[in-house]
């Protein structure tokens, strides 16, 4: 080949190569962005991840009873959302146990809103795993509580893990919207003494509530008609209480319980309340309840967890055992309203009216006025020595238990302690007191306020006797 002819070839092959080069360029394999890459590791990550807790229901065979019952409440949607859940899943025998103890051939024969609460019972919100479990009340997604508030269940961990008396038998089995725990038995929808039952903290309680045989209380407290709110003494109340007034036990258990009402702790405020526990008339004690630093009843016991939700109230855990009243009792307790009182009668110039006002035998039942700390700050000067023993005297009537309903217009009272009576006034449904020395209009407050040895009405003024006389 001539010279030449290489020197035309040596361009032309150049530009076939670069030719090539760019063809490659532009129809070859672009290079992954990493971006991209990392998107679909993202989604095939989250594909595998995405067993929700149905399906891993529907996946155990000792589940099936459960997946056929949470179809059957249409519960299976609220399960396969995002949570996250901690179901407590109830193996086949604990269904079948659950549907022969309430007498049900199948799940068909029990009613679907109850079905319903009964599985969400089994359901709190979170991602609970064992090890996050401790001794303590957790609320379930459950509304058929009072109020349509969420039931309660009661975790013990003492020895594994129970729920409401169910021990968890396989535990931490996670999914990609909660965890599951798997238990042997159905948790039922519980009641004020189911609860009671369950946690050993008020065994001595269930003790008391059921001794020599008595099922007079757990019969009450199984009532699903009406409400009740308790007020349980732990074991630690019971072991320290002595009983010191010899109180009737029954009538001691009895004052631990509002009936007709369930009082969640936003439901209470500084406030008297009328318990189960009567005097001799029948005429039902109340309980002074007070919200200034926790929940204080009576001022002596203390509410130490509130709010554990059943079907038929709310219990709140107390850690002394609260006897019955005496007037003294409340007087002391309500320094809100009656520290002035109480100011005068413990006065060191004064008898002890203390120990006369906390009797239970002598001249008893009393029935007081007690004005209330406006009514001392509006006098010009508080009385001292005999002068402020007429005064006090003069609100206290010996031997009768006059309540609100005992009143009528014109209606003149026994004699005071001093010797004077009162008369009260009607108008408009309500009633004012005349006193010894002519002072009209002295307003009752709050009426009624009921002890085991009298009643307390607070009033408005301070009841003056006629001196002269």
């Amino acid at each position: 080949m001539r010279l030449n002819n290489i020197k035309l070839l040596v361009p032309m092959v150049l530009m076939l190569f670069f030719a090539v080069s760019c063809s490659d360029d532009d129809n070859g394999v672009t290079p992954p962005d990493p971006e991209m890459e990392e998107e679909m590791e993202e989604e095939e990550e989250q594909e595998e991840e995405t067993t929700t807790i149905v399906d891993l229901a529907v996946a155990t065979a000792d589940l099936s009873i459960l997946v056929e019952a949470l179809t059957e409440a249409e519960l299976v949607e609220t399960l396969q959302g995002d949570g996250p859940f901690t179901v407590f899943a109830p193996t086949n025998a604990a269904f079948e146990a659950f549907l022969a103890d309430n007498n049900f051939a199948s799940l068909d024969d029990i009613p679907e809103d109850v079905l319903e609460q009964v599985l969400l019972n089994h359901v709190v919100s979170g991602d609970l795993m064992s090890g996050d479990l401790s001794t303590t009340y957790v609320s379930s997604l459950s509304t058929a509580g009072v109020g349509e508030k969420n039931i309660s269940l009661y975790v013990d961990t003492a020895d594994g893990v129970k729920i409401n008396g169910s021990t968890v038998a396989t535990a931490d089995v996670e999914a990609s919207n909660g965890v599951v725990h798997i238990v042997d038995q159905v948790i039922g929808l519980p009641n004020v003494v189911d609860h009671a039952l369950y946690n050993a903290s008020f065994s001595e309680l269930v003790g008391a509530l059921t001794m020599d045989g008595n099922t007079t209380f757990t019969d009450l407290l199984s009532d699903g008609e009406q409400m009740f709110t308790v007020f349980a003494p732990v074991n630690e109340a019971f072991t320290a209480f002595e009983n010191p007034n010899g109180n009737d036990l029954n009538a001691i258990l009895s004052n631990h319980v509002i009936a007709g009402a369930s009082l969640a702790a936003a439901d209470l405020s500084n406030m008297y309340a009328s318990t189960a526990a009567t005097n001799e008339d029948g005429d039902n004690l109340s309980i002074y309840v007070n919200v200034d630093d926790g929940v204080m009843l009576n001022g002596q016991s203390m509410v130490v967890v509130s709010d554990v939700v059943t079907t038929n109230g709310i219990i709140h855990a107390v850690d002394t055992v609260i006897d019955l009243p005496t007037v003294v009792t409340f007087a002391v307790a309500d320094s809100e309203n009656f520290s002035s009182l109480v100011g005068a009668l413990t006065a060191d110039d004064q008898p002890d009216f203390v120990s006369v006002l906390s009797s239970t035998t002598e001249n008893t039942p009393f029935t007081v006025f007690a004005p209330i700390n406006s009514a001392f700050e509006a006098l010009e000067e508080v009385p001292s020595g005999e002068t402020l023993t007429a005064v006090l005297n003069h609100h206290v009537i010996a031997k009768a238990n006059v309540r609100s309903e005992d009143l009528s217009d014109g209606l003149v009272s026994p004699a005071t302690l001093e010797g004077d009576s009162v008369t009260f006034t009607e108008a408009d449904g309500s009633f004012t007191i005349t006193d010894g020395a002519g002072n009209m209009g002295v307003g009752i407050v709050k009426a009624d306020v009921q002890a085991m040895n009298g009643v307390i009405h607070a009033i408005d003024m301070v009841l003056i006797p006629n001196t002269e006389d």
